[in-house]
C-alpha cells in the first residue's frame, strides 16, 4: 500500500472513530428529548407519495404474504414483525412500510383496518429495536412513509391509536435527529435530513424547526448536488431515489405556505436534465457506479415535473461523464475521476467506460449492480473487466479496502485509489463528434496511461474507437507480463456471432437492425459475460474481447458500423465478395 492509500485510510478510520465517539458521547434520554422541542399532539398535513402503487399487492399484504427484495414471507396468523426475514434488503423494505402505499391504493376499509392493525402490532412489538429498523436510512424511509401515509391510517380512527401513531412517529424523528452524528455520507444522510424537514412541515407546533430544518438540507444539496446535477457519488440511481423524495418536499413547503429553500430548488432544477443525460433510447439509464435496473415507471412520474422537455445536454464536467448523440445512436461515456473516499463504497472501477445504443435498444453496455442480493456480486460488479472499457493484467483502475475487519468498520469497501487524473477534449470533426480522454488509475502500479479515442459519425452509423495502453514520457511499463484485454459487454438481447476471420463480430438486434464490430488488426474474442441490472435478476450475455501485450502491441483501433442489410443479405454481400461467410 502507498504512503497516500495509507493517509486515505487513515483520514475514513479516524473520522470513523470520531463519529462514534461524538455519537456515543451524546446518548441518552435526556439529550434526545432535548433534540425534538415542542409537543407535538396533531398532524397537520401529509405529503405526496410519488412512489408507484399497486392496489392488487393490497390483497397478498391482507392474505399475509410479504413480497419484498425479490423474497416472499408468508406470516400465517404471526406477526410478520415476529419473523425471520430471509434477507436485510427484505427486512428494509418491510420495516420502511413503503408498503402502506399499496393499502392506501386499494382505498378499502379493509386496507385501512389492514395498516392500522399492522402499525399497531409494529408499535407493541420488542422487534422494534432490532438492528435494521434502527438504522438512519430505514427509519428515514419510515417516517416519511408515515407522514405520506396517514390518511390512509388515521381517518376514522379513534383517539387512542391517534396518539400511538403519534407517539411512534415522535420517537423515530428523535432517533433520526440523534443518527445524524454518525450518519453514513452520501444519499443516507441526505435521506434522513429530507425526512426531518417534512417532520417539521407535517407535524404540530414544530414551526420554530422549520428554518433549522432547512438550513441544514440546503447545506447538504449544495455539498452533494454537483455544478452540473449529478449526485457526489456519480451513482446514476442517487438522482431517482433523492427526485423522488425532493419534488414531494417542495410542494409541502407550498401547502404550508413557506417559501421552498433556494438551494432546493436549485437542486432540483440542475438534477432534472441530469434524467436525460443517462437515458438511452430504450428510457433505461447507463449503468455506471452502482446502477441497477432503471425504474421505468418512478423515472416516467419525475421526468412528467421536467418543464424543459429538452435534448440531453452532451458534457457534465463535474460529474464527470460525456454523451454523443448522432442519428439514433448514442454513446455515454464516463470521463470522471472516483468520488470522495466518503462516498465511495458503491463506486465502480469503470474509467472510460462507455454504453452504445441505436434507437430503443442497447448494444454494448456494463454489468451493472443487481436490485438485490448485492454483497454476492459487488466485488465482480465494482471491478474494471465488469466494465466496456480496458482492464490491465486483469486488475482494476480503482483499489478498494479488501479487509473484512476494515469493511466493517467503514461500512463498506471505499476507494483508497485510483485515478488521479482524467483528461477528456471534446471536439467537432470532418463527419463526425470526437471525444478523446485518458487515465492514470495504472500509473502508479504499472507505469501505464489507458487513452481512448472515440469518433461517432454525422449520421451515428459508424463508431470507431482506439484504445492505447502504453507508458507516459519518462515511465517505463513495470512487472513481468503487460497483458491487458479490451472489452466491450453486450445487451442480452444483443445475438451475437463470431466471424470466421476472427476479427469481427456480427450483431443481430431485437429489431433485426445489424451491427458489426471489428477489429482492424487484432483477434477478437466472444465470451461469456453477466448482465446484473435485469428487472428479473442476473441474465447470462456475452462480452466483445481482444486481449494483447502492451509491449508488442499497445494500440488497439475497433469499429462499430450499422449494416442497411439484413443478416442474411450481409451474409451474400459478404460471399459475393470472397469474404468471410457469416455463421448465423
Amino acid at each position: 500500500m502507498t504512503a497516500a492509500q495509507r493517509r486515505r485510510l487513515s483520514t475514513l478510520i479516524l473520522g470513523r472513530f470520531a463519529r462514534s465517539a461524538v455519537s456515543r458521547a451524546s446518548g441518552g434520554s435526556a439529550i434526545l428529548a432535548r433534540l425534538w422541542p415542542g409537543r407535538t399532539d396533531q398532524l397537520v398535513i401529509a405529503p405526496h407519495d410519488l412512489r408507484t402503487a399497486d392496489a392488487t399487492r393490497a390483497a397478498e399484504i391482507y392474505a399475509g404474504r410479504f413480497v419484498f427484495a425479490g423474497k416472499i414471507v408468508t406470516c400465517h396468523s404471526r406477526s410478520i414483525f415476529d419473523l425471520e426475514a430471509p434477507s436485510e434488503d427484505w427486512e428494509a423494505a418491510l420495516l420502511g412500510f413503503g408498503w402502506l402505499r399499496h393499502l392506501r391504493a386499494a382505498d378499502t376499509a379493509i386496507s385501512r383496518a389492514n395498516a392500522r392493525s399492522l402499525i399497531d402490532d409494529w408499535l407493541s412489538n420488542p422487534g422494534r429495536k432490532r438492528p435494521v429498523g434502527r438504522r438512519a436510512d430505514v427509519q428515514a424511509r419510515r417516517v416519511i412513509s408515515l407522514l405520506s401515509q396517514a390518511p390512509l391510517v388515521l381517518t376514522d380512527t379513534d383517539s387512542k391509536f391517534y396518539r400511538r401513531y403519534l407517539r411512534g412517529l415522535t420517537r423515530d424523528i428523535r432517533q433520526l435527529r440523534f443518527a445524524l452524528v454518525d450518519i453514513a455520507d452520501g444519499v443516507p444522510r441526505l435521506q434522513v435530513l429530507i425526512a426531518l424537514c417534512y417532520a417539521t412541515l407535517c407535524l404540530a407546533n414544530q414551526a420554530g424547526q422549520v428554518r433549522n430544518a432547512a438550513r441544514k438540507l440546503s447545506d447538504e444539496l449544495q455539498r452533494q448536488i454537483l455544478p452540473d446535477g449529478g449526485h457526489i457519488s456519480r451513482n446514476p440511481g442517487a438522482l431517482i431515489e433523492l427526485l423522488l423524495d425532493l419534488l414531494p418536499l417542495r410542494q409541502t413547503f407550498a401547502a404550508r405556505n413557506i417559501p421552498p429553500p433556494p438551494a432546493l430548488l436549485n437542486a432540483i432544477d440542475r438534477m432534472m436534465p441530469m434524467l436525460r443525460f443517462f437515458r438511452h433510447g430504450d428510457g433505461n439509464f447507463a449503468l455506471f457506479n452502482g446502477m441497477s435496473a432503471t425504474p421505468s415507471d418512478l423515472l416516467a412520474t419525475l421526468l412528467a415535473y421536467d418543464d424543459t422537455r429538452g435534448i440531453p445536454m452532451a458534457t457534465m464536467p463535474h460529474s464527470g461523464y460525456e454523451r454523443l448523440d448522432a442519428g439514433a445512436t448514442t454513446v455515454i461515456v464516463d470521463t470522471g475521476t472516483p468520488p470522495p473516499a466518503s462516498v465511495s463504497s458503491e463506486a465502480h472501477a469503470g474509467c472510460l467506460a462507455f454504453e452504445l445504443s441505436s434507437g430503443q435498444n442497447r448494444i454494448v453496455i456494463n454489468c451493472g449492480m443487481p436490485g438485490t442480493a448485492r454483497d454476492s456480486w459487488r466485488v465482480f460488479a465494482r471491478a474494471t473487466p465488469a466494465h466496456s472499457t480496458a482492464a490491465y493484467h486483469d486488475a482494476s483502475s480503482c483499489q478498494f479496502v479488501e479487509h473484512t475487519s476494515m469493511k466493517r468498520l467503514l461500512r463498506g469497501a471505499p476507494i483508497v485509489s485510483g485515478p488521479s487524473e482524467v483528461d477528456s477534449v471534446r471536439e467537432l470533426v470532418e463527419n463526425g463528434i470526437l471525444l478523446s480522454a485518458s487515465h492514470d488509475g495504472y500509473l502508479g502500479r504499472f507505469g501505464i496511461v489507458h487513452r481512448r479515442v472515440l469518433v461517432l459519425s454525422d449520421d451515428g452509423r459508424q463508431l470507431d474507437g482506439e484504445d492505447t495502453i502504453a507508458p507516459p514520457d519518462g515511465y517505463r511499463i513495470r512487472g513481468g507480463s503487460a497483458d491487458f484485454a479490451i472489452r466491450f459487454h453486450l445487451h442480452p438481447a444483443v445475438k451475437a456471432s463470431r466471424l470466421s476471420d476472427a476479427r469481427s463480430v456480427m450483431l443481430v438486434l431485437p429489431n433485426r437492425e445489424v451491427w458489426t464490430f471489428e477489429a482492424l488488426d487484432d483477434r477478437v474474442d466472444l465470451e461469456d459475460s453477466v448482465f446484473l441490472a435485469g428487472n428479473d435478476g442476473p441474465r447470462r450475455t456475452a462480452q466483445i474481447v481482444i486481449r494483447q501485450d502492451a509491449r508488442q502491441a499497445g494500440h488497439i483501433r475497433w469499429t462499430f458500423a450499422r449494416s442497411a442489410s439484413s443478416p442474411s443479405q450481409t451474409t451474400a454481400r459478404r460471399a459475393a465478395r470472397n469474404e468471410p461467410e457469416l455463421p448465423l
